[in-house]
């Protein structure tokens, strides 16, 4: 009995052995399984990360779970307290000879928090296998570490920290692994008083140089940057990055310690920690023109907060105090809290803020045409398009290179050229081809370039309403019509007798100095002229003097004059044909077409020059019929008494300019040649005929030419005199020519929206 009990004892301790021994071996099987499964993750995945996987349900329904921190740490015998190695001191390891130094080399160094060696440390005891640096492997994590990377990950780190550690594809786990040392020295040794000011300024200098290298990497920009504000906070007198290269990622370091020694010494906010402060509030998100074009905005936001502010916002320090914790890269680092003086944390206000944000939105607003345009594709911030559409605040520095090389060329042309250049020449210095025709879009686009180089540019189409022709020339001047000019009644009615008179100084070929001198003459003596205005005013009549004459647009104007007005033009206009003491047979048939469209008999031409003339002469002209009209007038002698008779009667013709268009109480800023609504309704309508035609044509951009000639038949027209007729009322009201033959039949869109308007 008693043996037969003994053997059930046994038998019971028998069967609790084998139970145990089945679950010691699910267990052991479940953790090779998770060790298997572990290591086939990609490199992509977060190897070093606490992970769980279910590997064994026992039959109590509980899962088994293994937590595992990447691959298994690398035992070592190495028993010799890490050092840092310098720059230029040689190491060798396995093969490999190292001189770049910045890092730590031996068998211990502990991590700060106490879960096994530094991540950095380059210990010779472990295994390598020789493998090129641009070798990779799934044992280079998200974390790694030297001891936990692969023998064959460990020889190509080596091959890296053995070359000059420039290859742009390193795979950046072994640029990380390095980078982890120097975060150390500069956190824990230096903190120590271990790391002299000039390593402290080498280290700087080379997490700089990675910057350049693998700053492609957000991750590494964004690791990098944060290291180097650190060390601008620990040693500011030893090291320092400017403002512009601040992190504007939200709770960056150095903007809340920049902000809080600014606002705890009562001095005003400069404007690049303004806009870094409204950046990294969490509380204002950018728009899209502030993101897409951010050097744009951030210079539009320096120069709107200088406006706004002068030199600054102060602000009252808070009672919040500062806490800088910092965020290592490293695994085995842990923050690292670098307070080191009592400061306040304005970084936490609002009232600021609400200052701030209209200003960005005000800039965001300005660059939106901008950000538009870049947003299409195959565009560029240099293209002249993208230039025309920029602030003028953002172009009148010389930034952008388009506005910069015009700047540089037109400075050339005013210096040595006495301000004279080609159309031709202005469109290769934008990089743009010639064109065969300037449409009012071309000539908005040439006045907006001059302005944003900070130049004029004559004819500017938005103050002599002129344009230049394809294959003549412009002028140049300095300064130009400045921001917000307004040209003023005076200005448009010397402008107008500008132009007249040029056509008669221009009509025999050449430009006598006395007729030019004539003609200044009613720009300098006018006192109700601006500075401005006569500088415009000056480069206009250079225009005119070395352009062709050009009529279009005349007929509208002088309808209006008045029979006094008339006289008084006839004189301006014979007196520049005298000044220059001859008259030439161009000339006479020049005033005598300006006599015809002033209304006057062009007979009274060649007695108003023998009157004029004798009158201020000491030896009397014979006498000439119209038929003897082409024969030159002798006898008359320029001097002295006759320039000054002239400039004293420039004076009445100065008043008599003032008094034009009167009748009709026009604004100031009436244009030389108006294009109004009232010109196309009222004494410049098309007849029924013309009209209808106009009407029809507007409808399409192009018409081939029989389409047009049915038309014309339809409207008992024919088609040149129907073209000429309505560009003749084109010039008159738009000063173009709305219809263009070239075989097909071009309608000028740009004209087709000023007449719907």
């Amino acid at each position: 009995m008693d043996i037969l009990l003994g053997l059930a004892v046994i038998y019971v301790i028998y069967l609790l052995i084998k139970q145990e021994t089945k679950s010691k071996a699910k267990k052991n099987a479940g953790l090779r399984a998770a060790s298997k499964v572990w290591k086939s993750t990609t490199k992509s995945a977060s190897t070093n990360r606490i992970s769980a996987k279910s590997i064994d349900e026992d039959d109590d329904g509980l899962a088994n779970f293994t937590i595992s921190f990447g691959h298994e740490e690398a035992e070592s015998r190495n028993n010799t307290p890490a050092r840092w190695i310098s720059p230029g001191e040689t190491i060798k390891i396995k093969n490999h000879s190292i001189t770049g130094g910045f890092f730590y080399f031996g068998g211990k160094l502990r991590s700060l928090d106490n879960w096994g060696v530094d991540a950095s440390l380059v210990d010779d005891y472990l295994d390598v296998h020789p493998q090129p640096m641009l070798y990779t492997d799934d044992s280079l994590g998200y974390w790694p570490k030297y001891n936990s990377i692969s023998p064959k990950a460990r020889g190509a780190l080596l091959d890296w920290l053995s070359s000059d550690r420039s290859n742009p594809d390193t795979p950046l786990g072994y640029v990380f692994i390095y980078f982890y040392g120097l975060e150390r020295r500069v956190l824990v040794d230096a903190q120590k008083n271990e790391v002299d000011d000039a390593e402290f300024q080498q280290i700087f200098a080379e997490i700089t140089r990675l910057k350049k290298v693998y700053g492609t990497s957000n991750s590494f920009s964004n690791y990098s940057t944060r290291l180097q504000e650190a060390m601008c906070i620990l040693k500011p007198d030893v090291v320092s990055i400017d403002s512009d290269a601040m992190s504007d990622r939200y709770d960056a370091l150095l903007f809340r310690y920049s902000l809080a020694k600014t606002v705890k010494a009562g001095m005003p906010i400069p404007a690049e920690l303004a806009r870094l402060w409204l950046q990294n509030s969490g509380v204002y998100k950018f728009k899209t023109p502030a993101r897409r074009c951010r050097d744009q905005f951030n210079r539009l936001f320096k120069i709107k907060y200088s406006e706004k502010f002068g030199d600054g916002l102060i602000v009252k320090p808070n009672k919040t105090a500062l806490r800088l914790h910092y965020q290592t890269a490293s695994s085995t680092l842990r923050g690292v809290e670098i307070n080191k003086e009592d400061l306040p944390d304005p970084s936490r206000l609002t009232g600021p803020l609400n200052k701030f944000i209209p200003l960005a939105d005000i800039c965001s607003e300005a660059l939106e045409a901008y950000s538009r345009y870049l947003g299409k594709s195959e565009t560029s911030p240099d293209d002249l398009a993208a230039t025309m559409l920029l602030p003028d605040e953002l172009t009148s520095d010389g930034n952008s290179p388009a506005v910069a090389k015009f700047k540089r060329w037109s400075s050339i042309i005013i210096s040595e050229n006495d301000g004279i250049a080609t159309v031709s020449d202005f469109w290769a210095q934008i990089g743009a081809e010639s064109i065969s025709r300037i449409n009012k879009k071309d000539a908005e686009l040439m006045s907006n370039l001059a302005s944003k180089a900070g130049v004029g540019i004559a004819p500017d189409i938005n103050y002599h309403h002129a344009k230049p022709s394809p294959d003549g020339k412009i002028i140049l001047f300095d300064v130009g019509h400045e921001k917000g000019f307004t040209p003023s009644k005076a200005f448009n009615d010397v402008g107008m007798a500008l132009r007249l008179g040029s056509m008669v100084a221009t009509s025999d070929g050449e430009t006598d100095e006395a007729e030019q001198k004539v003609l200044e003459s009613l720009i300098n003596d006018d006192p109700k002229l601006n500075f401005t205005e006569k500088r415009s005013l000056h480069a206009y009549l250079k225009w005119r003097l070395n352009s062709p004459p050009d009529a279009a647009g005349l007929k509208a104007r002088i309808e209006k004059l008045s029979e006094r007005d008339k006289g008084f033009i006839s004189h301006l206009l014979v007196g520049v044909a005298l000044a220059d003491g001859k008259i030439d047979t161009n000339e006479i048939k020049q005033l005598e077409k300006l006599y015809t469209t002033l209304g006057l008999d062009r007979s009274r031409v060649t007695t108003d020059l023998h009157g004029q003339s004798s009158s201020h002469s000491t030896q009397k002209p014979s006498p000439s019929k119209a038929a003897d009209a082409e024969q030159e007038v002798t006898g008359f002698k320029l001097n002295e008494e006759l320039i000054s008779i002239h400039e004293s009667q420039t004076k009445d013709v100065q008043s008599m300019l003032h008094s034009i268009f009167s009748e009709e109480e026009e604004p100031e800023t009436a244009p030389i040649e108006s294009d109004t609504d009232n010109e196309t309704n009222d004494s410049h309508s098309l007849d029924n005929a013309h009209q209808t035609l106009l009407d029809a044509l507007i409808k399409e951009p192009e018409w081939p030419r029989q389409a047009v000639e049915d038309m014309c038949t339809q409207y008992g027209l024919m088609i040149d005199g129907a073209i000429e007729h309505i560009n003749d009322w084109s010039f008159e009201v738009f000063d173009a020519p709305i219809l263009e033959d070239e075989g097909d039949i071009l309608v000028d869109q740009e004209l087709v929206q000023e007449l719907q308007k």
